[in-house]
This record gives structure tokens, C-alpha cells and sequence, in this order.
């Protein structure tokens, strides 16, 4: 073999594995794309106390140093609540330790009939680190205000009771405190936690 093609084929050899390189190390470098809305605003949680379903009180805004995922529903919703949380529940398994740094809360729009023991109970079926909030209707909806979140009770069945119509959609507050993502309801699990990973 001369000399002119050993060069050639160590040259070659650089290049390939120099695009390997490359494919490799290029997708640390590329910004994370999210599923949900990412919000520019500096939006804090709101420092309102409401009732928890540990018995103490607490705001969305006492999470220091976490990722916290809001979600506004009631015990007594007969659809998307349970099949949120279901989600919500697979995408914390999914994330194993990394879960340890995140928290969900669910903020009842139906501070009549959930009392901190319902929400402890009721969240209790699909995670027992799920964190309930309620407290009086002025004060969640000062707080669904902030995140722009509608509810407003309406006529249900004699087996149902009242419904509550609300908006289906997930908050993530950053690690600061502030509003970071807003997603759909109907959001998949790697969506998910593809999201919360970044941010974690």
C-alpha cells in the first residue's frame, strides 16, 4: 500500500468518525422542543393558603426548589379528572427518581363538597404523594384566575349530583416559582414526561 493512500484512508477514517462525533454529541446542543406552551412571562405562583389534603395549609408558591404540576378538577368528575391523573400517575412512575424533585397538586373547583379528607382519599387511588388543595370559592378562583382557568357549576343527574364545567389543562411551575409550561389535557405520557425531564 503507498503512502498517498494510506493518507487517504486515515483521512477517511478521521472524517467518519468525526460525523459520528457529531451525530452523537449535536442533539445535547439543540434546544428542547416542549408539547405544551412555553410561557415568556415571569408569572409567580399565586402566595394564597388554601387547605391541603395533609391537613396543613399551603400555597402553590411554598414549593421551593421543585417542579410543580397544577391541575384544576373535583372528586366528583366523572371523565377527564380521573383519566388526567391516570396520565399524570404513569408519567411519575415513568420518571422513577427523578420524581423525587416534582410534585402534583390538584386545586378543587368544587370546594362544596371536597373537603381535604376527600381529596386525600380520592387522590389517594392514584398516588398517594398527590397533593390536594381547596379552601372558599374566592379563593380558588383567585387562583384559577391567575392561571387562567374557567369553572362554573352546572346541572347534573340525580346519580351524579351537580357537574362542574372547567378547564382541562396542566400547569408547570419551575423550579423558581414562576409559570413555565401550560399543556393540554390530552397530553401523553412521554409528552410528559419528555417536558418534565428537561426540567427536572
Amino acid at each position: 500500500m503507498t503512502t498517498v493512500r494510506r493518507t487517504l484512508l486515515a483521512l477517511a477514517a478521521g472524517v467518519a468518525l468525526a460525523a459520528v462525533a457529531w451525530f452523537v454529541v449535536l442533539p445535547r446542543f439543540q434546544p428542547h422542543v416542549f408539547t405544551g406552551t412555553v410561557i415568556q412571562s415571569q408569572t409567580p405562583a399565586p402566595d394564597i393558603a388554601l387547605a391541603t389534603s395533609t391537613g396543613a395549609t399551603a400555597s402553590l408558591g411554598d414549593f421551593e426548589d421543585q417542579v410543580v404540576v397544577v391541575y384544576f378538577g373535583y372528586t366528583f368528575c366523572p371523565d377527564v379528572c380521573p383519566t388526567t391523573l391516570s396520565t399524570l400517575k404513569k408519567a411519575v412512575d415513568k420518571l422513577g427518581g427523578a420524581s423525587d424533585d416534582l410534585q402534583v397538586v390538584m386545586v378543587s373547583v368544587d370546594p362544596a363538597r371536597d373537603t381535604p379528607e376527600m381529596l386525600r382519599e380520592y387522590l389517594g387511588f392514584f398516588d398517594p404523594d398527590f397533593l390536594g388543595m381547596t379552601g372558599s370559592e374566592d379563593d380558588i378562583a383567585s387562583v384559577a384566575t391567575v392561571y387562567g382557568v374557567f369553572f362554573a357549576a352546572e346541572p347534573g343527574t340525580a346519580d351524579t349530583g351537580y357537574l362542574v364545567s372547567h378547564t382541562a389543562r396542566l400547569m408547570v411551575i419551575d423550579r423558581d416559582g414562576y409559570l413555565k409550561l401550560v399543556m393540554p389535557g390530552d397530553v401523553t405520557v412521554d409528552q410528559l414526561v419528555s417536558d418534565l425531564e428537561y426540567l427536572l
